[in-house]
């Protein structure tokens, strides 16, 4: 095949050397040769480009998409019809058998044309290319043979840019340019279809459920392909996730990527953030931040789930003073720091159903709506009926230096699409109560909602309640229950031991249906691969993962991917300390500015 070289001038786009052929080029040493798609499926499913992008070689794929005038749309389907109808009288007239495409044809542009009338659906023109990259002539030749018979398996027809191979070539470039311009109309659908926002590798949404085919949210891209790892939490058997990874290897950062793109999808999320990790996002999209141990800030554990609902009228669950009682049981292990006796836990049953009929109180759901006692009244009554052990050791949270949190009446009910409950306030000895504190508060929210909605309830660094055993009790109960709510509870920690230690911590990771894992340490692999049944391949992807790079598990299949974010995204969700500094000393120096 003859070519000859051309000389380019200087530019970034420009290669060193270029020779041209009839169906090939040569650049900078690479062999090259473009397709244009002249043929399409009469019917085609969501991302059914995900092949091409799939495909193990090095192959570009472009898209060019121009939008047709609708009033010229509207005369060219006319047009259009005309000739197809008179196509089918002058077939009926001469007696002959209808022609199948004909058919099919006259029928796709009458829906076409009444979607258009009705403004249901917009005209657009589309150039789909291909480029494929090869490093030695015989290679292109397999490549190219590749590529067409994968092109033919998806029902598209693609035909060699002969005679125009750079123009082929200049169509797949990032420069928006289509010298070409061998394109297919599509309309608003069919276009819609063609956008790669589906993963072959994980289990793919029942077509038939119009709910959930265009839900979940974008991962990150394939690690090992040029696809996307895109995932609905909503439409597996539950919606719980566990996030395990060391420290710095990316996983606070990609939870908070999750969740933000669940808030777009309108998903109500409650936050219990340890650190002050969420505090920046929480204040770009609107949400509430409550921050506990602050001054003025309280929770009064001794409150019942009563709920106003848009009409004015209160309610609560039958047997809300008794699993309110039953959750006191758990606050007060966690406050008195060991495991009670059996006498002990009697006589702190009796104290507070007596607690709550001092304050008027009782199974009578009229009562509920008065106002709760409080940890201080629990103390007085302790005192009263002779257990001065047990009052005594409730004196720091009540009259002491613990006493921040549990000192009055709940101060504020958070409300909102996010809510985040700092805990970086309180003082480490108070940090497990106060994350079972928060998690009863929102678990009243989710288990008696006023409006029913998808929420998310995230808890990072979930070891503060996992070292307690009535934590880990508690946080088992919301795994178990989450999904008969609609709600995904996500667990996120560094510390794998204490999931995977512990026989409550193996049942909340075998509750959730989504697992991801990033990397991990040689000391933790071990336990790791053996927990989830790791080959030997991906326990060495654990053990050598980048930043951001995770394995995720649907409960079926395993995908290695790597989290992408958009810089507004990154922005928001990164807690690199030099961008925070350097972000920090900017809006300083742009404050200095301004005055």
């Amino acid at each position: 095949m003859g070519g000859h070289s051309m000389t380019p001038q200087h530019s970034v786009f420009t290669p060193d050397s270029m020779t041209i052929g009839a169906r090939h080029l040569t650049v900078a040493g690479e062999w090259v040769a473009s397709f244009a798609i002249t043929g399409y499926p009469r019917e085609v499913n969501a991302g059914w480009l995900q092949p091409l992008l799939n495909y193990p070689g090095r192959l570009d794929v472009s898209l060019h998409i121009d939008p047709v005038d609708p009033a010229h749309a509207a005369k060219h389907l006319k047009q259009q019809l005309a000739k197809l109808e008179s196509g089918r009288r002058h077939t009926a007239e001469h007696g002959r058998l209808a022609d199948p495409h004909v058919e099919a044809a006259t029928e796709d542009a009458y829906d076409l044309s009444t979607r258009i009338a009705r403004g249901e659906s917009k005209m657009f023109r589309l150039g789909l290319y291909l480029t494929v990259h090869a490093h030695s002539e015989q290679h292109l030749a397999d490549e190219v043979t590749a590529v067409r018979a994968l092109a033919s398996s998806m029902l598209l027809d693609a035909k060699p840019t002969t005679y125009r191979s750079v123009q082929g070539w200049v169509a797949t470039l990032p420069v928006g340019l289509d010298p070409l311009g061998m394109q297919r109309t599509f309309d608003t659908h069919a276009l819609a279809t063609a956008f790669p926002f589906t993963s072959p590798d994980l289990p793919a949404a029942d077509p038939a459920d119009l709910e959930t085919t265009t839900d979940g949210v974008l991962y990150g891209y394939n690690a090992q392909s040029s696809g996307l790892v895109h995932w609905d939490r909503f439409a597996a058997d539950n919606h719980n996730a566990v996030v395990l990874g060391r420290s710095g290897a990316g996983k606070s950062y990609l939870v908070k990527l999750e969740l933000l793109r669940h808030l777009y999808r309108g998903v109500q999320a409650s936050i219990i953030d340890p650190e002050d990790e969420y505090t920046r996002l929480a204040e770009a999209v609107g949400g509430t931040i409550l921050r506990l141990g602050a001054p003025g800030v309280t929770l009064n554990p001794f409150d019942l789930p009563v709920t106003v609902g848009p009409d004015g009228r209160r309610s609560a669950p039958s047997d809300a003073l008794a699993r309110r009682s039953l959750f006191l049981h758990t606050v007060l292990a966690l406050m008195l720091g060991s495991d009670l006796t059996s006498a002990e836990r009697g006589t702190l049953d009796e104290a507070i159903a007596t607690t709550y009929r001092h304050a008027g109180i009782t199974t009578d759901p009229r009562t509920w709506s008065r106002p709760a006692p409080l940890l201080a009244d629990l103390r007085d009554t302790l005192h009263t009926t002779g257990a001065h052990e047990l009052a005594e050791r409730l004196r720091p949270f009540v009259d002491g230096a613990f006493n921040t949190l549990f000192n009055g009446p709940t101060t504020t009910r958070p409300d909102g699409h996010l809510v985040v409950f700092s805990l970086k306030d309180l003082p480490p000895e108070l940090q497990a109560i106060g994350a079972a504190l928060t998690l009863d508060a929102i678990w009243r929210e989710v288990s008696h909602p006023v409006v029913r909605r998808r929420r998310l309830v995230v808890v990072d660094e979930a070891w503060l309640l996992m070292s307690h055993t009535a934590g880990a009790e508690f946080l088992f109960r919301m795994a178990k229950a989450a999904r008969k709510h609609w709600c995904g509870l996500t667990v996120a920690t560094q510390d794998v031991g204490d999931l995977l230690g512990s026989d409550l911590g193996k049942a909340i990771v075998g509750n959730a249906t989504t697992q991801i894992l990033l990397r991990q340490s040689p000391q933790a692999i071990d336990e790791v691969a053996t927990h989830f049944g790791l080959a030997a391949g991906a326990r060495q992807f654990l053990l050598t993962a980048d930043q951001g790079q995770a394995l995720l598990s649907t409960g079926t299949q395993w995908v290695a991917l790597h989290t992408v974010a958009s810089p507004a995204e990154h922005d928001l969700v990164t807690t690199d300390p030099e961008f925070l500094g350097s972000a920090t000393t900017h809006a300083d120096s742009d404050d200095w500015i301004d005055l």
